[in-house]
């Protein structure tokens, strides 16, 4: 079952996100349940925000998972949407 989460970050929190950057990328090749993801960029190219696609078992597992994402732990994110999604094209 696909789950796209979708953040935004608090607004001036780049240094929070640059210092958990290498904790995230670490956590999503751990967990090997992200199929695609990458940042959303501000007006200025900054990172400002976050999109994730994951494939896991259920709501509570892609939930569990962005939970316990380095970003989220360290309270990056302003606004979180986590969103079923099916896959239709690519």
């Amino acid at each position: 079952m696909r789950f796209a989460l979708i953040t935004k970050d608090k607004p001036g929190h780049i240094e929070v996100r640059k210092a958990n950057r290498d904790a995230h990328l670490a956590y999503i090749a751990e967990m090997g349940v992200v199929e695609m993801a990458g940042p959303f960029v501000d007006p200025d190219g900054m990172m400002s925000g976050s999109l994730i696609i994951m494939d896991v078992a259920d709501r509570a597992a892609a939930q569990a998972w962005a939970d316990n994402d380095p970003y989220a732990k360290a309270g990056l994110f302003e606004k979180v949407r986590l969103e079923q999604w099916n896959k239709v094209v690519g």
